[in-house]
């Protein structure tokens, strides 16, 4: 039995089904967008994703259905890591080494666009193994 702590969950509609995949698409917002002051601020975002989720053939699903897209939390929190905490490091690295050797601040700069350039082109380059090991869930809405 899953525990529903265990999962970060998004409402979303059905866009598309074939053999392969559900195509839903999220409503990702921020924490100021239900705010009634949020037309006249430019920080509240409200973006929509869409998400490929594996059709297992488990239930039935619909186009404009609306379902839940679950995501474990481990994951999420290992996104978190990969995306936003190593290329911080990555920076934070190079800034206080470089600097610390005497570097020039082009010569830092340009080392750590570098640094972190390489970063995320390996990333690209694990795009295929990344995708197989976050894997969205599907429900019905009950």
């Amino acid at each position: 039995m899953t525990n529903k702590q265990d999962y970060i969950d998004h409402e979303g509609v059905v866009l598309s089904i074939d053999n392969e995949f559900i195509a839903v698409e999220i409503l990702n917002k921020s924490a100021c967008a239900s705010c009634h002051a949020k037309s006249a601020c430019s920080l509240g975002d409200v973006k929509t994703k869409i998400i490929e989720v594996e059709n297992n053939f488990k239930d039935i699903y619909e186009t404009g259905e609306r379902v839940n897209v679950k995501l474990k939390k481990t994951l999420g929190y290992r996104a978190l890591w990969i995306s936003y905490v190593v290329p911080l490091l990555i920076l934070l690295v190079l800034l206080v080494s470089l600097t610390s050797a005497g570097a020039s601040e082009p010569v830092t700069g340009i080392a750590i666009i570098g640094g972190i350039s390489l970063y995320y082109f390996i990333i690209w380059l694990l795009k295929d193994r990344l995708k197989r090991e976050f894997i969205f869930m599907i429900e019905k809405l009950k």
